[in-house]
């Protein structure tokens, strides 16, 4: 029987090495005890978006913040398919769900344990007290969280507070 090279496997192995890396990358594969992945699209000068953020590595994402010009922020959210509806300021890609706006990294999680057949999740606006969209004095202004689909269908699905 003959053996086959060392090259090779060395071959082998790079490839499945560089398979491996590529999981995970812009809001994809979230495998193992890997934290998802979110990469958030946002505009370079709104800090409630970059709280958002922080809200989110605070719940264990890992966070990639991707700054764009007005212009194409709103060719991005037109491309994922958000609802005009459903706009907010900023908008989130993580394994393969679009989130937009100020969602509670909670509901955040439910979706991705979860799985429904969804495009994504949303907050429409800039609710106060939302994740993100904290006051002083703690104000929260009632808000709703929403599931859409590829047609731009919207379910709510979770009432805060």
């Amino acid at each position: 029987m003959r053996r086959k090279p060392l090259w090779l496997w060395l071959i082998v192995g790079l490839a499945v090495l560089s398979l491996a890396a590529c999981q995970g990358q812009d809001g994809g594969s979230t495998t193992g005890n890997t934290p998802p992945v979110v990469t958030i699209y946002k505009s370079p000068t709104c800090g409630c978006c970059g709280a958002w953020a922080e809200h989110m590595q605070q719940a264990g994402f890992q966070v990639r913040e991707v700054n764009l010009s007005p212009a194409a922020l709103q060719q991005l959210k037109a491309k994922y398919g958000v609802p005009p509806n459903m706009v907010s300021c900023h908008t989130a890609i993580v394994d393969g769900y679009v989130v937009e706006g100020h969602v509670p990294a909670q509901e955040v999680q439910r979706l991705l344990k979860e799985r429904p057949p969804v495009k994504g999740i949303a907050v429409p606006g800039m609710p106060v007290g939302s994740p993100g969209m904290e006051v002083p004095g703690g104000q929260v202004q009632p808000y709703t969280v929403y599931t859409f689909d590829e047609q731009g269908n919207a379910q709510p699905v979770a009432n805060y507070p």
